[in-house]
């Protein structure tokens, strides 16, 4: 059980050093991310192993990162997109 949790601690880090890598813009809170990670996969091997038993390490992992992956997309923030502005004005509609 020692080695489930390490690796799903392992499995969640990586994830969210990935998170954090390629989406920079997307996780603006690198501490939050990076310590969401571990905790939501090895949330997600604990639950696995105790509705499963002992004895399922791969089906533990494979629970564990994507309990880890769903908690961090919680955390994703849409892109920055630029407004715009209608550049004609719309009927019946004053501007100041």
């Amino acid at each position: 059980m020692i080695f489930e949790a390490l690796g799903a601690v392992l499995i969640g880090f990586a994830i969210a050093l990935s998170a954090t890598h390629w989406l920079p813009d997307r996780f603006p809170e690198r501490t939050l991310t990076l310590a969401t990670g571990p905790v939501a996969a090895l949330l997600g091997a604990l639950l696995t192993r105790s509705i499963l038993g002992p004895g399922h390490p791969v089906q533990v992992m494979i629970a564990a990162c994507a309990v880890g992956a769903a908690l961090l997309s919680v955390l994703a923030r849409p892109p920055h997109r630029r407004l715009r502005r209608p550049t004609t004005t719309l009927k019946g509609h004053r501007t100041a």
